[in-house]
């Protein structure tokens, strides 16, 4: 009886550290459930970039990609999925016909989508049958289904794409601008070509609709005026075509002749032409120039001028065209007598010279 009290106190001790470690256990037990409660909200996504493969940037975050971007035929896409080392890292293309070929779906609707909206449509379909809430990232890697073409005299013409929405202005500034005065300058017109039409066309001045699908937009209004409606918005497919600046040519008794370029204005007259060729020889025909014009039809046609006259104020001073020449002959005389004169020269001065030895 002695060592009962002591017996019966060990018993309660043990079960007073059995209770201690079974609630120890079941609070271990809580926090782990609370733990693994809170980590799928972490992996949500309410917060963009946890639980995502590193190797390839949400869409969103694409710095060349607009979030309306909407995919079409020959774009490349890249397809990750977080968590499954099978369906990650997957690089398609997307088909003539608008799908792409993934792994467990086989050809799925992709064209006419947006990154956002396809990727929700791939983590439905492949939670349904295959996999527990997938979370899958899609990022359009090339861009190949939306081409606009620029042309003409711009620095670097050529083939790009529309990632997001575009005006006219900030197309000719992906095309290296206007071209500069080494090369062919710009002109004053600026063509716009789109297949469907401009169903939507708005008349303004600046702005002309030369056919069903083409568009004539006064350059230099473009580019120094505010006015918004002349900076269309560019759309898949569409001819930009920047005009050359038209030429005119002065040749013959000039100071300067060659062939001059009408960067800002449509023409010019003949004063303005013969100050741009620094003015008239000594040995000019003043009376017998003439312009020199081509038709479209490669009719020839020439317009005599009195130079004469037309430098004096008694005569039109007529206006010259794109590609216009304005021919300036010798003067049988003046020629003649300038021989006579540089002959005389010469003579006297070798009597001049022989005197003197």
């Amino acid at each position: 009886m002695k060592g009962f009290p002591k017996t019966f106190c060990a018993v309660l001790a043990a079960c007073g550290l059995g209770l201690v470690f079974l609630a120890s256990a079941a609070l271990l037990a809580q926090d782990r459930q609370q733990q693994e409660l809170i980590e799928p909200t972490l992996q949500s996504d309410d917060l963009p970039g946890q639980g995502t493969s590193p190797a390839v940037p949400p869409a969103a975050e694409a710095p060349a990609l607009s979030s309306d971007y909407v995919i079409g035929p020959e774009d490349v896409l890249s397809i990750d999925v977080f968590n499954v080392p099978e369906l990650s890292r997957l690089v398609v293309r997307v088909a003539n016909d608008g799908t792409i070929s993934l792994p467990l779906l086989g050809p799925v609707p992709a064209a006419g989508m947006s990154a956002l909206q396809l990727r929700s449509e791939l983590e439905a379909t492949w939670g349904k049958s295959y996999l527990e809430k997938p979370q899958v990232t899609v990022y359009v890697q090339e861009f190949h289904s939306r081409p606009v073409s620029v042309i003409g005299a711009v620095e670097k013409p050529g083939l790009y794409q529309l990632a997001g929405p575009r005006t006219l202005i900030e197309m000719l500034s992906l095309a290296g601008g206007l071209a500069k005065r080494t090369s062919a300058p710009a002109g004053r017109t600026v063509y716009v070509t789109r297949k469907e039409g401009f169903e939507d066309f708005q008349p303004v001045e600046g702005i002309e609709l030369v056919a069903s699908d083409k568009v004539e937009i006064n350059l230099q209004r473009l580019l120094y005026s505010r006015e918004a409606a002349l900076n269309i918005e560019i759309k898949p497919l569409d001819i930009i075509s920047v005009s050359k600046a038209d030429v005119v040519y002065v040749v013959g008794e000039v100071r300067k002749p060659g062939g001059f370029v009408l960067e800002d204005r449509e023409r010019i007259t003949v004063l303005q032409a013969l100050a741009m060729a620094e003015g008239l020889s000594g040995t000019a025909a003043r009376g017998s120039a003439r312009i020199i014009r081509r038709s479209q039809d490669g009719s020839r046609t020439e317009i005599p001028v009195d130079l004469s006259k037309v430098l004096k104020g008694k005569s039109q001073d007529v206006e010259l065209a794109a590609n216009d020449i304005l021919f300036v002959p010798t003067s049988t005389g003046k020629a003649a007598a300038k021989r006579a004169a540089d002959t005389a020269i010469a003579t006297i001065s070798g009597l001049f010279i022989y005197g003197r030895l």
